[in-house]
């Protein structure tokens, strides 16, 4: 478990932002996943920020990659930004 990381959330009238802090484990994945289940269904998009991991995981990655699947399937809007937006975004999704 990375013990390291954690997200911080902002939230504006129709978008979630959450900063990805640390390492990227199947730990973290499993952090992130449940914010996702959590929010997805109250919020138009979640960008979600990534500049400020230092390692990604391929458990963590493919973790994340994985569950991703059983969230609300394709009305979940998820943006990815950051330096390691394509590292750990799915192929399905917009990063930037």
């Amino acid at each position: 478990m990375a013990s390291n990381f954690r997200i911080s959330t902002h939230r504006n009238s129709e978008n979630l932002h959450l900063k990805l802090i640390g390492d990227f484990d199947g730990s973290s994945a499993c952090q992130l996943l449940d914010v996702l289940k959590k929010t997805s269904n109250s919020v138009y998009k979640i960008i979600i920020h990534t500049s400020s991991l230092n390692a990604i995981y391929p458990f963590g990655r493919d973790t994340f990659h994985r569950n991703l699947r059983d969230l609300n399937g394709p009305s979940i809007r998820l943006l990815f930004t950051g330096e390691n937006a394509n590292e750990i975004s799915p192929k399905t999704r917009l990063c930037l």
